[in-house]
């Protein structure tokens, strides 16, 4: 598969809400667009790095950058025969994992419709339909906390995801729990605490939720396996595993006992599917993180939740949940069981839509 060109459009799309974290607080989504052409078909990837160094030391900007000087030129009129070539051919390039995640999407969506099969088909998905939740920032205050968890459930979410900081942690959670006593709650600190402060969330423990998801520094392993001792809750990884390799760490510390698997975090799909495997080898559960994707990342999202591990709700909203407008014709929506259809048209099974994705673009660049 002779890649022939390769185009990034950086784009910024609105927000419907303010979307905070312990790290910061978005009004638009900022991230790169990726099309390659390869033998008369054109490929789709969304590089899911934003504006600021919050999640990760990846921007918009740097991503920009090492797609254009570096990944690019490694493949750049290049027969590339799969995503495992890919990455072997990028393996060089220390890091920036989102930007190679992004190329590699578009790879699997070029390669899905060279094959005409789905991008499901080609991981070994099992479901049509994946249980899916929603996560929600960090609010003005505790009740304004409950009213938004209560019109998602009133929507048809089943699991929710708040996010905690110190100072809105334990109560705001407790206040979700007390409304709602059966909901399948969890909660994402994103790295906000310290060991210190372990005790201080212990009650947390009293909750009933389905995991405590990264509470400690982002490149945290052992400290991780600590914390996991003190805790009858599961605790959940998400900024620390970026590769196989940690995920491995991870379950023979025993740091964790979930796995959150973001094919971005991870730099593809193809090591999201690695992680996936080791974890089932091991019976850890895994769920598919999300990172307020396009209508583009939603569909890989998707197709890599079909996979047999994912057993726990993924953070892969409806697409009205960010967006009054998307850059795909396709538009996801929640069903009735809390669960969205996987997309069965060859590649990722979205097209375009290409005045949106023009009115959303900031700058473009075609190689």
């Amino acid at each position: 598969m002779k890649i022939e060109s390769i185009t990034l459009q950086h784009v910024s799309m609105p927000l419907i809400a303010p979307f905070e974290t312990s790290f910061g607080r978005e009004t638009d989504r900022q991230c790169v667009i990726i099309k390659i052409h390869s033998e008369g078909l054109a490929g789709y990837g969304e590089c899911v790095a934003t504006r600021d160094p919050g999640y990760n030391y990846e921007t918009t900007g740097t991503s920009m950058h090492i797609l254009k000087d570096f990944i690019a030129p490694s493949i750049l009129g290049k027969d590339v025969k799969d995503a495992l070539d890919f990455q072997e051919r990028v393996a060089g390039i220390r890091g920036h994992h989102l930007a190679k995640a992004g190329l590699e999407m578009a790879i699997w969506d070029l390669l899905g419709k060279r094959a005409g099969k789905s991008l499901r088909q080609l991981l070994g998905g099992v479901r049509e339909k994946v249980e899916v939740g929603v996560s929600i920032g960090i609010q003005e205050s505790t009740q304004s906390l409950v009213r938004s968890a209560a019109d998602f459930v009133e929507q048809g979410y089943a699991r929710v995801k708040i996010k905690i900081k110190p100072g809105r942690d334990v109560e705001d959670t407790a206040a979700v729990r007390r409304e709602f006593p059966s909901l399948r709650l969890q909660v994402d600190a994103n790295s906000a605490y310290s060991m210190d402060d372990a005790p201080r969330l212990k009650p947390l423990d009293k909750l009933n939720l389905l995991l405590i998801e990264q509470p400690l520094f982002e490149d945290d392993i052992w400290d991780h396996h600590k914390f996991q001792a003190q805790f009858e809750t599961p605790v959940c990884l998400d900024e620390s595993i970026l590769t196989p390799r940690h995920a491995r760490y991870a379950i023979e510390m025993m740091a964790c006992r979930i796995i959150n698997i973001k094919a971005g975090r991870l730099g593809g799909l193809s090591q999201g599917v690695m992680v996936h495997d080791l974890c089932q080898g091991h019976q850890m559960p895994v769920w598919c993180g999300g990172m307020l994707e396009t209508g583009i990342g939603r569909a890989s999202n998707l197709a890599l939740a079909s996979l047999p591990n994912f057993v726990l709700p993924g953070d892969v909203s409806a697409s009205d949940r960010y967006y009054a407008r998307d850059i795909t014709n396709e538009r996801f929506v929640l069903n009735s069981d809390s669960t969205i259809d996987v997309p069965h048209a060859a590649g990722l099974g979205v097209t375009i839509d290409e005045e949106a994705l023009k009115s959303f673009s900031l700058a473009q660049i075609t190689l």
